[in-house]
C-alpha cells in the first residue's frame, strides 16, 4: 500500500537577510517513514529542517520563498497559527533541553499549555509519553526527581516524550545524537524504529551509519542546494551522481 503524502516542500528558497542559505528545494515526505537529511557543515540541512515548524521565523531578517505543505495546507500562509503548527510538528534538538523541573513536569508542560487540566488525564498522557519515549520503566519511580539529574540519553528520551505528549503528526530531530554516548545512541536509533509507525520522522545526522540504520528514505544537501533524494539502500549503494557518493564514501565533508 502507497503511503501518504504529509510534507511537500515546493521550490523552497530561504534567506538570512542577503545571504541565500536555501535554492529552490523540492521534497516530499510521507506518513510512517523515517527522513534522514545529510551532507556537510552548512549545507543548509537543518535551516530546511527548522523551515517545517517556522522555527527560523525566531531570526531576525530571514525571507522565505515557495512552500511548505503539510496535510495540502501552506504553512507559511498568514492565517496559520504557528503556536499550533509547532504542536502538530514537533522538535527535538542537537543537545538535550529539559526543563529545570521535575520529570513529570517536563512531560506535562505541552499538555498545560493546550489548557488540559485533569489530573487523570495529564498523568495518563505523560506516563502514555514516557512509554513511548522508551524511557517509561527508568523514571517511573521518580517522576518528581528533577531532569536534570537523568543522564544525558535519558534527558534526550525526555525531550522526545515531552515533543510526543501533545501528539504531534510530524517529529523532527536536529542530530538528536550528537552530545550522547554510543548505549544512548543506540537506543534513541531504536526508539526512532518504533515511532516512525505512528509518526513522521526527520532527522538532521552528520553520521552516515546513523542514515543508513534509522531512515527509509535519504537526502542529500550540498551548499544549500537538494543534491539527491531516495531509497536509503539506493543512495548509499548506488547513488545517481558522482557527488552524492564521493560524499558518502568520505572524499569530502
Amino acid at each position: 500500500m502507497d503511503k501518504k503524502l504529509k510534507i511537500r516542500s515546493k521550490n523552497l528558497n530561504f534567506y538570512y537577510s542577503q545571504f541565500k542559505a536555501l535554492h529552490d528545494i523540492s521534497l516530499d515526505f510521507y506518513e510512517n517513514q523515517a527522513t534522514a537529511l545529510i551532507g556537510p557543515s552548512g549545507c543548509g540541512k537543518s535551516t530546511f529542517l527548522r523551515c517545517l515548524n517556522r522555527m527560523n521565523d525566531l531570526i531576525t531578517g530571514i525571507r522565505v520563498e515557495g512552500s511548505i505543505l503539510i496535510d495540502g495546507k501552506n504553512i507559511y500562509d498568514p492565517s496559520i497559527d504557528v503556536v499550533s503548527l509547532r504542536g502538530r510538528v514537533g522538535m527535538v534538538f542537537q543537545k538535550p533541553n529539559p526543563f529545570p523541573k521535575t520529570i513529570f513536569e517536563n512531560v506535562a508542560y505541552g499538555l498545560k499549555i493546550k489548557g488540559i487540566k485533569d489530573k487523570n488525564l495529564i498523568a495518563e498522557y505523560v506516563e502514555k509519553s514516557l512509554r513511548a519515549g522508551a524511557l517509561w520503566d527508568e523514571v517511573k519511580d521518580r517522576l518528581n526527581n528533577t531532569a536534570l539529574g537523568l543522564s544525558g540519553g535519558q534527558q534526550q528520551r525526555l525531550c522526545i516524550a515531552r515533543a510526543l505528549a501533545v501528539n504531534p503528526d510530524v517529529l523532527l530531530m536536529d542530530e538528536p545524537c550528537s552530545a550522547l554516548d554510543p548505549i544512548a545512541t543506540q537506543k534513541i536509533e531504536e526508539l526512532i524504529h518504533d515511532l516512525k509507525k505512528s509518526y513522521t520522522i526527520i532527522i538532521v545526522t552528520h553520521n552516515m551509519q546513523q542514515a543508513a540504520r534509522t531512515s527509509d528514505i535519504t537526502a542529500f544537501f550540498y551548499m544549500g542546494k537538494l543534491i539527491e533524494a531516495g531509497k536509503t539502500d539506493t543512495i548509499f549503494t548506488n547513488p545517481a551522481l558522482k557527488t552524492t557518493e564521493d560524499y558518502i564514501t568520505g572524499r569530502f565533508g
